[in-house]
């Protein structure tokens, strides 16, 4: 992608969701994704596809087991009615 379809995603995201906490990331090489980021935390990855002259952008989020919340107590089968 270029520095300006990264801008260009960049505040169609911030926009969509309302937030200026999104960050689009350069690549650090030519030829890698773009990432997506939360806070300076990264998210994700952004893609080009320019098919047949039809070019849009895939977003794509990673969410880690280890990020997510404990997982509720498991409820105990459900009593039995007579």
């Amino acid at each position: 992608m270029t520095p300006t379809e990264i801008t260009r995603v960049q505040t169609y995201l911030r926009r969509l969701f309302g937030s200026e906490k999104i960050k689009l990331v350069p690549p650090a090489r030519k030829g890698m994704s773009v990432e997506l980021a939360v806070d300076e935390e990264v998210i994700g990855t952004i893609h080009r596809d320019d098919e047949e002259g039809e070019v849009s952008y895939a977003v794509h989020i990673t969410v880690l087991e280890e990020d997510l919340p404990p997982a509720p107590a498991a409820a105990g089968p459900a009593p039995r009615r007579k």
